[in-house]
């Protein structure tokens, strides 16, 4: 599953583009709804890719019991068409990459490995 190209690094270099865009993210994370569910970003990456299964057996047990609570809370919420209460919100500072890492660590392995096995060796 490609993540796709970023201008993070770019934006995150500048201290003005940083300080323009910032605002407009927190703005952008908090429309889309999810933390009112309490689910967090990477709750949101489609698991039907096998580079997503992979990376998700790759987590450790407490991560992936949180991931399946907050998965079970958001559907339930969402069934009743309520959103959950305000302290029960994920907050910014809560809302980080857990399963991110490891879909790109899988990923490079997989362009590892696809190098490895169509490498020529030529004898001298």
């Amino acid at each position: 599953m490609p993540l796709g190209l970023t201008l993070a690094p770019r934006v995150l270099a500048s201290k003005t583009l940083t300080s323009w865009v910032t605002p407009i993210a927190h703005w952008y994370a908090n429309l889309a709804g999810y933390r009112k569910y309490g689910l967090k970003y990477d709750d949101l990456i489609i698991e039907e890719y096998e580079d997503v299964q992979r990376a998700l057996h790759r987590l450790t047990p407490r991560e992936q019991y949180d991931r399946a609570y907050r998965m079970k809370r958001a559907s339930h919420a969402s069934v009743l068409h309520n959103v959950l209460p305000k302290e029960e919100w994920t907050k910014p500072q809560e809302d980080v990459r857990f399963l991110t890492p490891h879909v790109k660590e899988v990923e490079k392995e997989d362009k590892e490995r696809a190098m490895w096995d169509t490498v020529f060796v030529s004898r001298k």
